[in-house]
């Protein structure tokens, strides 16, 4: 128990010491700003006072001990100076006038501290104005010229590194950034620090026409004193542009897909439309398309930011936006889209079997890629048209006015034509096949009369004409 109490004896001492002692100002006319800057820095604080003129700076021990002062320039605190300057009043010792821009090391034995003493006056911000220089032909960057002035607030760790005090002034525009929601519709506030004074400064070109405005600095701001500037509306002349191309989908079993891969097309036909976004200052709009990847042939030019395309032959082309303001001194480029449509091919099945197991081989329908005009005709073997299809994902159930029919050979004639030019012209049988254990319930027979007959010979092949 006794030794428990001792130690929270000591505690109690620590904390109430560290507590106790502390440094302060007389005679400053405005507020002490009170930085901490990072622990890498050696510095405990760093005191920005308004002025020095008749600032003595005091420091409180928390012990009775002899409390030495030390003065520290750019070497660092490896070769402080002893104060012999200070005036002592029990634990209260004073510097009475202090030196401004050099770090403080005060020891008095137990503790030690580390400061830095700057005095805003030799570094005061002044901004007298701001203007935005719209260059011609500038199209990434703003440039933005300051009227005034202000130094650098200096200050050096106990190591000797020079750092600079972060002024805090903040410049705020608008601008415009891509949102898939509003597009470029609103404008976005953009605000960025800026840690020193210069008389220029250069930021990204903003997509909008805005007013740049830039704050007083954040030590200004804690004394309220000080001034804003703003520049006059600045007119935009950067561009920006932002397109998407989106495809049809369809889901037809019967059709052959491509394997992987993102780029857009397959089997024709390929409906895509291609859209284009464009920020304020673009004026001129334009879609390229061209068969080489560089686009150094362009065989389509578009004025506009919508097209509407549907590809129906095979090959590869390249699609892009370009816009530009008003003189042409700016461009913007979109991705570049490739559209890769298939060669064609149709396959025609021979037999298939309606009404025996459903979804299982149950309707006849070709195989087919890049197909863009089709009709297929099937006939019974008296040349009696049972159905006409106009379309390649289309099939036949096996049904006459409603009814299967029956087992036996039916024929086809296509006339058809692919993506790559190709004519098809295409007749064979078709055979539909019953099985006992899925008995026929009555239909029409291969000659167009009503039957339940179930039996029939399977014959082969297409006839290419």
């Amino acid at each position: 128990m006794k030794s428990r109490t001792i130690i929270l004896a000591l505690l109690i001492w620590w904390l109430t010491s560290s507590a106790v002692a502390q440094v302060s100002f007389i005679g400053n006319s405005r507020p002490v700003f009170d930085e901490v800057p990072a622990a890498s820095t050696g510095l405990g604080h760093i005191y920005v006072l308004y002025d020095t003129q008749g600032v003595s700076m005091t420091y409180t021990a928390s012990t009775d001990r002899t409390v030495v002062w030390y003065t520290f320039g750019e070497q660092g605190g490896g070769y402080a100076q002893e104060r012999t300057d200070i005036v002592y009043d029990g634990r209260l010792s004073t510097l009475p006038q202090v030196e401004a821009d050099c770090g403080y090391i005060i020891d008095e034995g137990t503790d030690r501290i580390c400061v830095w003493v700057t005095d805003y006056s030799k570094g005061y911000l002044h901004l007298n104005g701001l203007s935005a220089d719209n260059a011609a032909g500038d199209c990434g960057t703003a440039t933005l010229n300051v009227a005034g002035s202000g130094e650098d607030l200096v200050y050096y760790t106990t190591g000797g590194v020079r750092h600079t005090l972060d002024r805090g002034m903040t410049l705020t525009y608008n601008t415009l950034e891509w949102n898939d929601t509003t597009q470029w519709r609103e404008p976005v506030v953009i605000e960025e620090n800026v840690a020193s004074f210069k008389n220029t400064i250069v930021v990204p070109a903003p997509y909008c026409n805005t007013s740049f405005h830039l704050s007083r600095d954040r030590f200004l701001t804690f004394w309220n004193e000080g001034n804003d500037v703003w520049s006059d509306t600045y007119v935009t002349t950067a561009v920006n542009v932002h397109a998407q191309a989106v495809q049809d989908e369809r889901e037809y079993d019967n059709e052959k897909k491509e394997q992987g891969g993102t780029t857009l097309g397959g089997s024709a036909p390929v409906h895509i439309v291609f859209t284009a976004h464009c920020t304020d200052a673009v004026v001129h709009k334009e879609w390229q398309m061209s068969r080489d990847s560089e686009f150094s042939d362009i065989e389509l030019r578009l004025n506009q930011e919508e097209v509407d395309e549907t590809f129906e032959d095979a090959g590869i082309t390249y699609w892009r936006f370009i816009g530009s303001n008003a003189d042409g001194s700016c461009e913007a480029y979109s991705d570049v889209y490739t559209v890769s449509i298939g060669v064609s091919e149709l396959e025609c099945p021979n037999v298939f079997s309606p009404g025996s197991t459903p979804e299982v081989n149950d309707v006849w329908k070709v195989s087919y890629k890049s197909i863009v005009d089709f009709d297929c005709w099937i006939f019974n073997r008296w040349g009696q048209q049972i159905i006409h299809l106009t379309h390649p994902s289309q099939g036949w159930d096996g049904t006459y006015h409603g009814k299967l029919v029956s087992a036996g050979v039916y024929y086809y004639v296509i006339r058809a034509r692919g993506s790559d030019d190709h004519q098809y012209k295409l007749s064979g049988d078709i055979n539909i096949i019953r099985y006992k254990s899925n008995p026929h319930s009555g239909g029409y027979d291969s000659g167009g009369n009503e039957s339940t007959d179930d039996d029939t010979t399977v014959t082969d092949g297409d006839k290419k004409e």
